[in-house]
């Protein structure tokens, strides 16, 4: 890991993750978590504050970008549930099969290295009957916006830990074996190649 990513671009993702635009997104989807709850990416912890006390009873929390993590625990610690944080990824926990009843994920699918795995992954430690609440930003459906975002995945990727611009979210969950339930999109603001949102809910597709 070279100076750049471990001291600078954990401070440019925690500013860039959390604008107001941003932070009303996460709003919306991480307060619907319940039970025991997985997240993927949990970076910082800028989903912490949503998480609803009377409904989670415990949040493991995995990222293996491990840097970022002394914010996050600082977070976690002033939200009064217990939350477990792994410096690994996903495949990495090693978790129980049908252990959670949430996986939240934001803002994280697009930095995934072979996302379909993962999303495969998720969906063995997810209970049969849980969701996958995301909030993903990816590739937007204006052909014009699109092709940007194709030409400028190859250069944003090394200067955003690995972000791709242009991954169409929902294919990626529904190829995994998930079933989208509930799904919106919509550019949060400008500039628009990284602003297209996919949000909303899934499950196993066994359980539809």
């Amino acid at each position: 890991m070279n100076p750049y990513q471990r001291y600078v671009l954990p401070k440019i993702i925690d500013i860039a993750c959390s604008t107001d635009a941003v932070m009303s997104a996460r709003a919306k989807i991480v307060p619907q978590a319940l039970g025991e709850v997985l997240e993927i990416g949990i970076g910082s912890g800028l989903n912490l504050e949503f998480y609803d006390g009377q409904k989670v009873a415990t949040i493991v929390a995995v990222d293996p970008a491990a840097q970022m993590q002394t914010v996050a625990r600082r977070r976690a610690d002033a939200i009064g549930i217990p939350v477990e944080i792994m410096a690994v990824d996903v495949q990495g926990i090693h978790a129980a099969t049908d252990r959670f009843d949430t996986i939240v994920m934001t803002f994280t699918l697009c930095s995934i290295n072979e996302p379909i795995p993962a999303l495969q992954e998720m969906m063995r430690v997810l209970k049969p009957a849980g969701r996958l609440l995301f909030c993903e930003h990816g590739l937007a459906p204006d052909a014009p916006v699109a092709r940007w975002q194709q030409r400028l995945t190859p250069w944003w990727k090394p200067l955003a830990g690995g972000c791709h611009l242009n991954r169409d979210i929902p294919a990626l969950i529904e190829a995994a074996g998930f079933s989208i339930e509930e799904l919106r999109a919509e550019y949060l603001s400008a500039p628009r190649a990284l602003t297209y949102i996919y949000s909303g809910s899934a499950r196993p597709s066994c359980q539809n």
